[in-house]
């Protein structure tokens, strides 16, 4: 079975499997710190309602034996406790079982909470984990040498997120095909990062490179992965580039780490195990192969379909899974600005007061943060809001009520709350549209930011506008 074992990929497996743990780690974080005001009992939208018109085929979890917050805050430790361990190297000390076991119950874990997450983990990375931690708990530890099936099953799932990211483009929006996406997407993306303004200004015929390169990298240099090396690596290698480019000039969670961690698999870093492991492991192995190809037909067919879907599951347990990203640029940047005020009756005098958000732009002044390869959901989801008032709907006007009521838990997914001492008596929620603004601007007042306002997005509604939520109703 020497044919089975590729000795020479044992450091690109061991930086692949500690790059997915970090980003278990932040996933099981960010999911402890947020849960409660999105997916909670009394969250946007609570997760025993989802649970409640939903059956197992739907949507298959461990919170279907039991759901609390309690339960899901404890699920979320477990997961990051876990993760870090695998961080730290836990899976190298123990037996090979016991490792794959380790991984699998990350990857159970995680699944619980993306399938009952609805709108907020409706993401393409959501899935990307699921898929790649699966494939870092069937590469075992350092028992074994790496498996060869199992790094074409890497390298497939890595063609499968460029190239389907490149088709998507390809198909989309005809900026790409002129290559000039990038003139509007540094300043329209949905989290613009601190070297985002650096990068719309940068002169037109560089925005025309990065388009180019952006094609490049993603439809023709994907096809090298399933060359033999050095070529395959040399192509991994391009790939990480362009994803540390993408990581400096935006906040896209843990896309972009994701990718690189798929990359790493590729490149031949030698040394470790030369064994092929035990017939127990080499059977796990090819009866997963089989099945990821016999899943694979689907997500294949998507590629090449002139009705390409982009981060799409097409199974709810997300083994195998279609992915793209930006298909079409906005030109404008729309942004809802919540505002709050003290005033019982609502007058032209008002004083209304922004809430701020700590990734979403707000204040002119405020350059925009890095954040990524954490992700601030409800700041992701309020750019949705400005491009659909309709995508929204579900969750913007709970959000409101959340801020009338002065719910901590929501309020600590804020940067600023204007009302620190008492709610305010209302709330509206205004849109803007914002733009970069030019250097000039920014040497001689500080802003980054300019707006303009287009309507009102949301008039001014108070507490007594909202039904009044029972506690402990799922309904």
């Amino acid at each position: 079975m020497e044919w089975f074992a590729a000795p020479e990929y044992w450091w690109g497996r061991l930086v692949f499997q500690r790059l997915v743990a970090a980003v278990y780690l932040l996933a099981f974080l960010a999911a402890a710190r947020q849960f409660r005001a999105l997916l909670g009992e009394h969250g946007m939208l609570p997760v025993p309602r989802f649970l409640a018109r939903t059956d197992w085929r739907q949507a298959p979890s461990l919170f279907r034996w039991h759901y609390s917050d309690r339960a899901f805050a404890a699920l979320a430790r477990t997961g990051a406790l876990l993760a870090a361990a695998l961080l730290a190297g836990a899976g190298e000390l123990v037996p090979l079982w016991a490792a794959m076991l380790g991984w699998g119950l990350l990857w159970l874990l995680y699944l619980s909470i993306v399938n009952v997450g609805q709108t907020w983990y409706a993401f393409g990375w959501e899935s990307l984990l699921l898929e790649s931690g699966l494939l870092a708990g069937f590469l075992g530890n350092g028992e074994v040498a790496p498996a060869v099936p199992l790094l074409w099953l890497l390298r497939w799932l890595l063609f499968r997120v460029e190239f389907g990211a490149g088709l998507i483009k390809l198909r989309g929006d005809r900026c790409w095909r002129e290559l000039t996406c990038l003139r509007y997407h540094h300043e329209t993306q949905p989290m613009p990062g601190p070297l985002s303004w650096f990068f719309h200004h940068l002169p037109a015929p560089l925005h025309k490179v990065e388009a180019a390169a952006n094609h490049l990298v993603q439809l023709v240099v994907p096809i090298g992965l399933f060359l033999p090396q050095p070529v395959a690596g040399g192509c991994a290698a391009l790939i990480v580039l362009t994803q540390l480019w993408l990581v400096l000039s935006g906040n896209f969670a843990w896309l972009n780490w994701l990718t690189i961690a798929l990359a790493c698999s590729v490149l031949p870093l030698g040394g470790g195990s030369p064994a092929a492991g035990p017939s127990w492991y080499l059977g796990l192995v090819a009866a997963f192969t089989l099945l990821v190809l016999v899943l694979s037909y689907r997500p294949a067919r998507n590629l090449f379909s002139h009705h390409q879907v982009m981060n799409r599951s097409f199974d709810r347990l997300h083994l195998v899974n279609a992915y793209g990203a930006f298909g079409s640029v906005n030109r404008l940047r729309l942004e809802v600005v919540v505002q709050g005020t003290a005033d019982r009756r609502v007058t032209a005098r008002s004083a209304w007061q922004e809430y701020g958000f700590h990734g979403k732009p707000g204040e002119l002044h405020r350059m925009p943060r890095q954040f990524a390869p954490y992700h601030l959901r409800l700041d992701w989801l309020m750019w949705f809001a400005g491009i659909s008032p309709a995508y929204a709907r579900p969750w913007f006007r709970p959000f409101v009520h959340r801020l009338l009521a002065g719910d901590r838990d929501t309020l600590r997914l804020l940067r600023h709350n204007p009302f620190p001492d008492a709610p305010p008596e209302h709330v509206r929620a205004l849109l803007y549209r914002y733009r970069f603004t030019d250097w000039r601007t920014l040497r001689t007042t500080g802003a980054w930011w300019e707006r303009t306002l287009v309507r009102e997005y949301l008039p001014p509604v108070r507490l007594s506008d909202f039904r009044p939520v029972v506690r402990g109703d799922p309904r």
